[in-house]
């Protein structure tokens, strides 16, 4: 694999997956409505139950706002990366990804290159829901806007390999649709997105437990610190091996001698 040829695939993909971006508005105001509506509505009542401020991991006093930015951040890019996957499936369906698939370079580029491109997509998309956010007086360290990029990478990914994982063993659009529901909705709200983990801890055990082995709440937890300017080497460490299991996963997955496609029939099988 020669250096040039991979960049230029690599732009691309990435030309290609802004193009779509563009051309799809409703995607990029559907991605900021949900946080927004948990930040405007959810946030002001959720304020009135449990009280004026808590204390979150970082050991400061901060509105119910700020506490739950870091987790609508990665709201966006859950949504985001089973969207960039949702569209594996799509382009599979239509037959586009073949002239994808059979390119002379390797299968794992191609995936990453995919994955980094949607990246860069929800990247642009958590800073205007900042700037948004901003103006509603959440207000991180200014240090923080830059601090939390790689934190937000390695989250993107991680949630964007997992919809890649997951849309290797799905071979119809509609299937994939229902298992976004399945997956996206319990990740979100059995973690330390929305409350604390202490806090869940003082109604249910159970459920804890369960968010303590949710990639999701790592994820959240790696971009909360960072956020602040802070580094939570557990939670960086387990999205990043998370990101790798899930991304060799897919890989696999998408290998047309190996993966699952090829023996359901899927388009892989015909390269």
């Amino acid at each position: 694999m020669k250096l040039k040829h991979a960049a230029s695939c690599f732009r691309g993909i990435l030309a290609r997956e802004s193009l779509r971006f563009l051309n799809q508005r409703a995607r990029f105001f559907a991605a900021l409505v949900r946080p927004l509506v948990w930040l405007f509505i959810f946030a002001a009542g959720f304020r009135s139950v449990l009280g004026v401020s808590i204390i979150p991991p970082y050991q400061t006093y901060v509105l119910y706002e700020e506490y739950i930015t870091p987790g609508l951040l990665g709201m966006i890019m859950l949504f985001n990366g089973m969207q960039s996957s949702l569209s594996m499936v799509y382009d599979r369906e239509m037959g586009s990804m073949r002239l994808l698939l059979v390119s002379p370079l390797p299968r794992w580029f191609l995936l990453l290159s995919k994955l980094l491109s949607g990246v860069g997509v929800a990247l642009l998309q958590v800073y205007v829901f900042l700037l948004i956010a901003w103006f509603w007086e959440v207000r991180p360290p200014v240090a923080g806007y830059f601090f939390v990029i790689p934190a937000l990478i390695i989250s993107g990914l991680m949630l964007g390999a997992l919809g890649l994982m997951l849309s290797s063993f799905v071979t119809q659009l509609e299937n994939f649709a229902g298992v976004m529901n399945f997956v996206i909705f319990p990740m979100f709200f059995a973690s330390s997105a929305l409350y604390p983990l202490w806090r869940v801890r003082d109604s249910s055990e159970a459920l804890y437990w369960i968010a303590n082995l949710n990639p999701f709440t790592h994820a959240v937890e790696f971009v909360r610190f960072a956020l602040y300017s802070e580094f939570n080497w557990q939670a960086g460490l387990i999205t990043l091996l998370c990101t790798l299991f899930f991304l060799a996963v897919a890989i696999w997955g998408y290998d047309p001698l190996r993966g699952f496609l090829p023996r359901k029939g899927g388009p892989a099988a015909s390269n």
